[in-house]
């Protein structure tokens, strides 16, 4: 058994992998009293029993050594950084603080608070990519559908492309999108009125939504109201986009034209406004006719709510109204609040404000132009050419002018604006062409400008006021072949003069009235 030291010392030994401590090393020394008061510790008292006298041997102590240069792994370290600031330097130039304060355009002097108002800006519609799918038009249900049968019957219809893509509806040419977007509208709508500016299809958008009502069984019965002169148009163009509709034309004697008004399964009856206010007026109460959609063409001529054609157009039942036209107002705003009141989306006599009418209109008034969805089409030039009178034309102006004056003079306080009128129209007959020698400023200028279309395979069309101007004007164009298209040409010969001035390539211009030619067409 060994026993205590009197010194103990303790050697630091190399620590592997660290080589900062492999050449250290330090040598403790224990106090020897610390030692003998360990010696006394480990004694044990135990009975002297003789068989195990080890009991009273002191136990041999070990040491190991121990590197107490210790190192962290991790020691975590913080260096203090500047954080960037942007700073914007401003120069003020000279003079700037005697600037006068600039006004306050928002209130007035007396503190009432202003409010600006600017026009709406235009829809600007992104160039079309011809490679880019066409986003596919829904009909959305209309507002006062409440139920949710009549709702989920518009949500569950297919697409507007694919529903007339099918066999079933052939449509002879692809619609425009916005056209599409018309058709869809209709569709939906109990009250309507389409507006777009003259050549944007409101015909074929209107066909095409009284075959989709036909088809969806929403409609079986429509009547369409339009001008004399536009029967021959709609007919054709129902032949051209729902070939298989059976249009029937209210025309021939009374009775027939009754039996006409009366008879169940008819799709598409057709008359003239003239028609209308005559039969609709002598059938009995109790055998008026009920349609599902009443169409009115051309729907300015009940712009004058009381007139008779606008009161028996309203006084025809019907489901749906819908009207079409290009001018909806032609001079006052109490012209569009007859077309509302036909639509029955105001009360009888009803006078609506500017503010009304045009949240009535945001609502029940569709409207596009061309330059916002024709983006492809050149924009049409207006030029006008002022031409000087040619002598003789001048003398037979001056001279009626001299003796009109002269008999307005003469007519003292019974001068009317008509007979000013009467002068004016006179005068303008004259600048046409002189009655007497038949010299026109006009005429020359006109077979210049014929000379170049023709010989460049173009075509031309003239309109004129006066009937008798155009048949002057006929044979002096004859080397053009003119074509005549007037209220004195009989209805049955209209539509083949158009059909030969689109076919036939010698027929270069065509002579056409205001009242027949620039409307419907």
């Amino acid at each position: 058994m060994s026993s205590w030291p009197d010194e103990a010392t303790v050697e630091a030994t190399d620590v592997p992998g660290n080589p900062e401590q492999s050449t250290t090393s330090e040598i403790l020394t224990i106090d020897p009293a610390l030692i003998a008061e360990a010696r006394r510790s480990t004694k044990v008292d135990v009975a002297q029993t003789g068989f195990n006298p080890a009991l009273g041997r002191l136990p041999t102590i070990e040491t190991q050594g121990y590197s107490l240069n210790t190192v962290l792994d991790f020691v975590p370290s913080w260096t203090a950084r500047r954080i960037p600031m942007k700073c914007i330097g401003l120069t003020l130039p000279d003079g700037m603080e005697f600037m006068p304060p600039k006004l306050d355009t928002t209130t007035t002097s007396d503190g009432t608070q202003l409010r600006k108002i600017a026009p709406p800006k235009p829809e600007t519609s992104e160039p079309v990519d011809p490679d880019k799918p066409r986003k596919a038009t829904r009909i959305k249900p209309p507002a006062d559908a409440l139920s949710l049968q009549d709702r989920l019957f518009y949500l569950l219809q297919p697409p507007l492309e694919s529903w007339l893509a099918g066999q079933e509806l052939i449509m002879p040419f692809e619609p425009f999108a916005y056209q599409y977007e018309g058709i869809a509208w209709l569709f939906a709508s109990q009250a309507a009125l389409l507006a777009d500016e003259m050549g944007l299809g409101k015909t074929m958008q209107t066909i095409t939504a009284i075959r989709l009502l036909l088809r969806s069984g929403q409609a079986k019965r429509i009547v369409l109201i339009c001008p004399k002169p536009l029967i021959p148009n709609w007919q054709r163009e129902f032949k051209t986009w729902a070939e298989e509709l059976p249009v029937v034309t209210v025309e021939g004697n009374g009775p027939r034209r009754r039996m006409l008004w009366t008879m169940p399964g008819i799709p598409v009856l057709l008359a003239n406004y003239e028609l209308m206010a005559r039969d609709i007026a002598e059938i009995p109460d109790d055998e008026q006719p009920k349609f599902d959609l009443l169409v009115l063409d051309e729907a300015q001529r009940i712009k004058n709510r009381d007139s008779r054609t606008a009161e028996v157009a309203r006084s025809i039942r019907r489901r749906r109204s819908w009207a079409l036209t290009g001018t909806p107002i032609e001079n006052r705003p109490e012209e569009l609040g007859a077309l509302f009141e036909f639509m029955e989306v105001i009360p009888k006599a009803a006078s609506p404000d500017l503010r009304q009418l045009s949240k009535l209109a945001k609502k029940y008034i569709l409207r596009r132009t061309k330059d916002l969805v024709m983006k492809d089409m050149p924009p049409r030039i207006d030029r006008d050419a002022e031409l000087e009178l040619t002598d003789a034309q001048e003398l037979a102006y001056r001279t009626a002018e001299k003796e009109g004056v002269v008999q307005l003079n003469d007519l003292g306080d019974s001068i009317t604006v008509q007979h000013v009128f009467e002068l004016v129209l006179r005068l303008k007959q004259i600048t046409n062409y002189d009655p007497l020698t038949g010299e026109s400023a006009k005429l020359e200028r006109l077979m210049a400008d014929m000379e170049e279309i023709a010989a460049s395979g173009g075509k031309a069309i003239l309109f004129s006021q006066w009937t008798k101007t155009i048949d002057w004007l006929q044979p002096h164009l004859k080397e053009f072949n003119p074509l005549i298209y007037h209220g004195g040409v009989p209805t049955k010969q209209r539509e083949p003069i158009l059909a030969r001035f689109k076919a036939e390539p010698d027929k270069h211009i065509l002579l056409m009235s205001y009242g027949t030619g620039a409307v419907g067409l």
